[in-house]
């Protein structure tokens, strides 16, 4: 045999041995996550440790390729993704599918979270309790949290009282928080998280509602410099699993997809949150900002009448629809005061 034969002959087996060694190794499940943080995001981090032991757990068996930044599904229809199987797991606002959610979106009403770790435990308690369950049946359920309290933060003008945001451009998560923010005297404007910066840069928006999270994963702090803490909302979030592969899956991955899954991983993320949370203030008062901390927060008596009235309105609107608004409310508030 030639050297060139030999060459030929050496190479076609360490081909082989090679394809043979990528098809033992191949994941059976090769799963897209998609959400909307940037990947430089500690959110993102989060999301990777989740995956990272999930693929562990499984012994290989089970993979996720991320899809962060809207790179798959755009925000607002990323539930939808998962459920038409253009992406098999995300991360996603239940608010920003409006009307979708509604009994969900009772937890972003004030007073009833001031943590990540105290509103996601309220979350999936309610999820694990059944009350909110059924707005989920498309879609396989992993695991419910929030994000720590919404504050108000604005582009050129200190916010202390209700009057200080007439005719301001406030960007709001949810039409429950639009509500609140009308209310109030702004003008809600709705808008995904990723589109706040420019808005905000081009002047189409005064500031935003958000946490302060959001201040440091979409770099908001370089433009807003005014920041009022009141403790105004909470946001929920979903992560997500495209039914039918879940149910493809045999017994022995579906348990561990099962264990990465409920109240545990419901409050890692939420120490994520938590963690985001004194670093986006951290990074605020470091650049000299103007933060204001009302007393009393959403209990302020300038502020407590306008929130009182959004929420009797929301639930009732709910009620009057013939929805247990009330009742899952009712337990959110006795939730949040053993979910400390």
């Amino acid at each position: 045999m030639n050297k060139f034969s030999m060459f030929a002959t050496a190479t076609a087996t360490l081909l082989t041995v090679g394809s043979l060694t990528s098809s033992v190794f191949a994941a059976d499940y090769n799963l897209k996550f998609a959400h909307f943080w940037p990947s430089s995001s500690g959110v993102h981090t989060g999301f990777e440790t989740w995956a990272e032991s999930l693929e562990k757990a499984s012994d290989g068996r089970i993979s996720v390729e991320f899809y962060p930044a809207q790179t798959l599904a755009k925000a607002p229809k990323s539930y939808d993704a998962v459920k038409n199987r253009i992406a098999d797991i995300t991360a996603t606002v239940q608010g920003y599918s409006a009307n979708r959610f509604p009994l969900t979106q009772v937890v972003e009403l004030p007073g009833i979270a001031s943590s990540a770790a105290q509103g996601s435990c309220v979350i999936q308690s309610l999820y694990d309790e059944s009350l909110i369950s059924k707005e989920y049946d498309d879609t396989h359920v992993l695991f419910l949290f929030t994000h720590g309290p919404g504050d108000i933060h604005t582009k050129d003008k200190a916010i202390e009282t209700p009057a200080d945001l007439a005719g301001l451009k406030v960007r709001r998560p949810t039409t429950v928080v639009a509500e609140m923010l009308e209310g109030l005297g702004a003008q809600p404007v709705g808008m995904p998280a990723p589109n706040t910066y420019p808005s905000l840069q081009r002047g189409v928006i005064d500031g935003v509602a958000m946490p302060w999270e959001a201040m440091k994963s979409f770099r908001l702090n370089e433009l807003a410099t005014f920041h009022t803490e009141l403790g105004l909302y909470t946001l929920s979030f979903v992560v997500t699993m495209n039914k039918d592969i879940y149910n493809s899956m045999p017994d022995d991955l579906k348990a561990v997809v099962d264990t990465h899954s409920g109240m545990d991983w419901a409050q890692k993320q939420a120490l994520v949150f938590d963690d985001l949370d004194t670093l986006g203030r951290e990074e605020a008062v470091k650049a000299g900002h103007s933060i204001i901390t009302l007393d009393g927060g959403v209990n302020n008596p300038a502020w407590k009448p306008v929130l009182e009235t959004a929420t009797n309105n929301y639930l009732g609107a709910l009620e009057d629809k013939g929805m247990p608004a009330r009742k899952v409310y009712d337990r959110a508030m006795e939730l949040s005061k053993t979910c400390l």
